[in-house]
Parts: C-alpha cells; structure tokens; sequence
C-alpha cells in the first residue's frame, strides 16, 4: 500500500503538516527553528530515520555537474560500459538487473544501472589487500574528460558533509560532538559513491517489478541527491501487514539522510534503519549515493548512553567488515549544516 493522500510526518516533538501531493512545501510550525538542530535530528531518528540537509557547502552548480557527468557517463554505448565492469573491489558499472535487492519480492533485479567510485587506494597501499579497497576504475580521459577530477572533488566534498551530519547525530545521542570523528570510526571510511541512473519504465509492485528492491543500508549514514523526479518510498514499519510506503520529495539542493544498520546497532535500535525502495514512473531517474561506513576494524556496539539496566543491548557486538561481509505523507526534518562547525541554521521549509 502507498500512501499519496495528505503528507504528515508525526515528529517525537511536534507534527509538521504538508499539503496534497503537488502542493509544494511543508507549512511551518511557530517556533520549531529556534528548537536545537540535533534535537530535530533526535525526533527524526527515532521516527523514520530520514531527514534532510540543506546548506551543506556543496553549491548547486557543482551538484549540477556531478549530475551531468553522470548522465554523459550513462549515455556511453552499452560496450563501453561493460569495459568498466564492477570488479572484487566493488569499483565499477554495473548494469541493468545486476542487483537484486529484495528477492522474495522482485522477479528480477533492479531496473538500474550504477557506478560506484569508493576512495581511491593505490595498488601499492598495503590497505589494497583489505576488501572493497583499492584503486578506482576510471572511464578514459579521452572519452570523457574531468570526469575523473569532478567525481575525486565530489567523493571529498561529500565526505565532509557527512562528517559534519555525524557530529550532529552525535550530540543527539548524548555523545561528544568528535565521538564519530575518531581515528578508530571515521579515521578512514569506507566511504562509497554511486553514480545511479533508472530507466524509463513504471514500476509494478504488485508484479514484482522496481526500480530498487525494498532494503536498508547496512553503514553509518547515506547521503543522497536526487533529480527532480519522485520515485524513493519508505516504509517505516517493515512488520505491518500491508506495508505502508511513504513518498519522500525531491528537494533541489538538499541532501536526503537515512540511517543504515550500523547506527541502529550503537543507538540500541532506537534510532531507525529504515526500509526504503525506488518506484520507477516512466520517465527516467538519476541519483547520487555517497554511503559512509567506518573503519573496516571499527567495532560496533550499544552505546553506554543508549543502555540502561531496564533497556540492556538487544544486538551482539560486530566489527563494519563482520557487518559488511555478512552481509510522502511523513515528512522529515529539514535543517542547515555547515561543515566543520556547530553553526546551524536549522528550519522546517
């Protein structure tokens, strides 16, 4: 089931009420901005798991670049893609269907084709031997000049953006505001970006047929910017019987946030991992990833803020690659961040 009616996200703290799809905009509550950024972080935590930052440092016209590149890179022949193949490192194309995100309920794969671009790690690092580390597979200079540079400056602009979400999520947690910065956590992430492009066609859920198969993300947090086009659905209760799917809109600029696995692992599964998926509509969709995972070696366990002798830890401890190997109606928070520093400017728009 999906909800398309009126758009409500019903907040710890407040209701935010939007207007009927099409209607534009979020009507704003008297006095939420003046409410601490990271406790609108908490209330959206612990609600959906999804918010959005605006503000981030990232202009749009680079954001603008990133997307036409993209779609410069999606539009090669079909042969010069499969020359960039994914390979071990998880580097790489990957095409129409290769990926299979929900099998009990899709029929086939993903009706996507993606890029992934993780840090790039020469062959000659000793961390080259760990998995999903290494060099980049980079489409030719040749074919496609800057390429390369504009998605190096991305992967680090990004990365920043998610440093600075971090550190909010961490005063939401009653942690110190560095606690994710680290060496041992965020010292050397694995922090993955994918290019992503859907094709033309309308979903059929009842068929088995997505863009992206119902799933959550298993790292830290992901960042992503959309096109215009709607097409990402939440379903914040994965056990209700149907299932709820929820519209979250494109926002020109934002980034949309959502928590992975590993977060709700430290907040004692207090704050949401939630099941999203992709309905395609007939017209085509371009997104940006930008997952961030810890450390390889980082350990992942409830955090002492998030546990009491009444609420002891509900999840065994795990290292990220024990993790990694292994495996519109409610509207999110919206709220400025700047990187590198406290300052926000936080708002509902």
């Amino acid at each position: 089931m999906v909800a398309q009616a009126t758009w409500r996200w019903v907040m710890t703290m407040l209701a935010v009420v939007a207007g009927e799809k099409g209607g534009g905009g979020v009507r704003r509550r008297r006095g939420w901005w003046r409410c601490p950024p990271e406790k609108r972080v908490v209330a959206a935590c612990l609600d959906s798991g999804f918010f959005y930052v605006t503000n981030h440092g990232i202009d749009e016209e680079f954001m603008d670049e990133v997307f036409s590149q993209s779609k410069r890179f999606f539009s090669l022949p079909m042969v010069e893609k499969m020359k960039l193949l994914r390979n071990e490192k998880n580097r790489g194309y990957t095409p129409v269907l290769d990926e299979h995100l929900d099998p009990v309920n899709q029929i086939h794969g993903d009706y996507k084709e993606g890029y992934y671009i993780g840090t790039e790690v020469s062959e000659d690092d000793p961390d080259a031997l760990k998995p999903f580390s290494g060099p980049n597979i980079w489409p030719s200079a040749d074919m496609l000049p800057t390429w390369r540079e504009t998605m190096v400056r991305y992967h680090q602009a990004a990365l920043e953006v998610a440093r600075a979400v971090s550190r909010l999520i961490a005063l939401a947690l009653d942690l110190k505001l560095d606690f994710f910065d680290q060496p041992e956590r965020l010292g050397r992430p694995l922090a993955i970006l994918r290019l992503l492009h859907y094709e033309d066609r309308t979903s059929e859920p009842a068929k088995g047929i997505f863009g992206a198969g119902a799933h959550s993300d298993f790292g830290l947090i992901t960042l992503l910017a959309t096109d215009d086009n709607y097409g990402l659905q939440i379903c914040k209760d994965r056990d209700a019987k149907p299932e709820i799917w929820e519209y979250v809109p494109p926002l020109k600029g934002a980034f949309i946030v959502n928590l992975g696995d590993m977060l709700e692992r430290w907040s004692n599964c207090s704050f949401r991992s939630t099941l999203h998926r992709v309905l395609g509509n007939g017209q085509e969709r371009y997104s940006i990833a930008y997952f961030v995972e810890p450390n390889p070696e980082c350990i992942i366990e409830c955090l002492q803020t998030c546990q009491s002798e009444n609420n002891p830890p509900k999840k065994v401890i795990a290292t990220v690659n024990s993790m990694s190997m292994g495996g519109e109606t409610r509207y999110v928070i919206c709220y400025d961040v700047f990187p590198g520093s406290l300052q926000s400017n936080a708002r509902i728009i």
